[in-house]
C-alpha cells in the first residue's frame, strides 16, 4: 500500500555521473516501492543559470534516459519535463504575491548565487524558491527526499504554503521532509565532490575501457610515493567507494593496504572491475532504450500529460481559494 506522495526535481545536467546515482538516482528507484513518486527535469530553474541554452534538450533526454535505465519506472512514476505544466508558472505567479520581498532577498543561497554570477542575477535567481514551492505544492505531494543540508530550502517552501493557507484557505500541502543518506562522492581528483563542471566524474553510462581510463586517473592516497609504502585507506577516495562496490572485500583490501601488500594500482583495477560489472545491466537497459525511437518522448510526454491532470485540479482550489474563478 502506497503510503504518500513523493516529489523531487533535477536540473537537466545530460548524463549523469557516479555522484548523482549514489547521491539521488538509486533513492529515486527504491521509493517507488512505497510511494506515488513524481520526479521532473526542472528545465525553468537551469533557464536561472545558463548563459547558452543549446543543449538543454539533448540534456534533458540523456538525464532521463539514464533515469530509466537505473530503474525508475514510468508505468509507477511521473517522469516529465517542468515546463511541460504550464500551471507551475501560473502557481509562481499566484504564490510571489504572498511571498515577502524580504525572504528572498536574505536567503543565503541567493546572496552566494549573486556571488558567483555578478553579471546575471535575474528575476527568476530571485524567485527560485517560489518556483521550487510551486513545483511541489502544486502535485500535493506530501513527501520531499533531501538531504540534511536542503532542510532550510524545505522549510522555506513550507513557510510560503503555510502563508497562502492563512490568507486564503488551506488548500496546499505542507510537505514533510524525507531524510535521504547522501553520500559524498569524491572526484577522480580526490579533493572536490564529483562534478561535470569540474571534469573530475565517472558517467554511469560510460564504457568499461572507459571506466577503467578514468579509475586509474583516481588520486588515492597523497603521502603514499611508493609501492613500499603503507597505505591509509582511511583517506583514500578509491578504499571510499569499495565501501559500496567491493564490501565483501573491504576488510582485506584495508589490511593490505596498510601492510603494503597491495599498491595503488593493483587496488584501482580491483575497483574499476567491481564498478564495470556493477553497472552492466545499467548499461545494457540504457542501449536498449536508446535504441527505441522516440521512446524517452512517449514516456515525458505521456506522464507530462498525468502531471497536468493533477496540477489543473489544484491550480483550480488554489484560485477558487483566492476568489479568482
Amino acid at each position: 500500500m502506497l503510503r504518500g506522495r513523493v516529489f523531487s526535481g533535477a536540473r537537466p545536467t545530460g548524463k549523469q555521473h557516479l555522484g548523482n546515482y549514489l547521491g539521488a538516482i538509486q533513492n529515486y528507484v527504491a521509493l517507488q516501492a512505497d510511494y506515488q513518486c513524481i520526479y521532473c527535469v526542472v528545465d525553468l530553474h537551469a533557464l536561472t543559470t545558463l548563459a547558452d541554452t543549446g543543449q538543454l534538450r539533448e540534456n534533458t533526454k540523456e538525464m532521463v534516459l539514464d533515469w530509466l535505465a537505473a530503474g525508475i519506472d514510468p508505468e509507477k512514476s511521473i517522469v516529465f519535463v517542468q515546463s511541460h505544466v504550464p500551471q507551475v508558472a501560473e502557481l509562481h505567479v499566484l504564490l510571489s504575491m504572498v511571498t515577502p520581498m524580504g525572504w528572498l532577498t536574505r536567503l543565503p543561497t541567493f546572496k552566494e548565487k549573486v556571488r558567483q554570477q555578478p553579471d546575471n542575477v535575474n528575476y527568476g535567481l530571485l524567485g527560485y524558491p517560489v518556483l521550487q514551492t510551486a513545483d511541489i505544492a502544486l502535485y500535493k505531494a506530501d513527501t520531499v527526499p533531501v538531504g540534511e543540508d536542503q532542510l532550510p530550502h524545505l522549510e522555506f517552501a513550507r513557510e510560503i504554503v503555510r502563508r497562502f493557507n492563512y490568507y486564503f484557505e488551506p488548500v496546499l500541502v505542507e510537505r514533510q521532509a524525507k531524510l535521504t543518506q547522501v553520500p559524498r562522492v569524491m572526484g577522480i581528483d580526490g579533493v572536490n565532490k564529483m562534478s561535470k563542471s569540474l571534469n573530475n566524474h565517472i558517467e554511469i553510462s560510460a564504457s568499461p575501457e572507459e571506466i577503467k581510463r578514468l579509475v586509474m586517473k583516481m588520486v588515492t592516497d597523497p603521502q603514499r610515493r611508493y609501492r613500499t609504502d603503507p597505505g591509509r585507506p582511511e583517506v583514500c577516495n578509491v578504499y571510499s567507494l569499495h565501501k559500496i562496490y567491493t564490501a565483501d572485500r573491504l576488510e582485506e583490501i584495508g589490511q593490505r593496504c596498510r601492510a603494503a601488500q597491495i599498491g595503488c594500482v593493483e587496488d584501482k583495477h580491483i575497483f574499476a572491475k567491481r564498478l564495470i560489472d556493477a553497472l552492466a545491466p545499467f548499461r545494457e537497459r540504457r542501449a536498449a532504450f536508446a535504441a527505441r525511437p522516440g521512446y524517452v518522448e512517449e514516456v515525458l510526454e505521456d506522464s507530462a500529460r498525468r502531471a497536468r491532470a493533477i496540477a489543473q485540479e489544484t491550480l483550480g482550489q488554489v484560485k477558487e481559494a483566492m476568489k479568482l474563478v
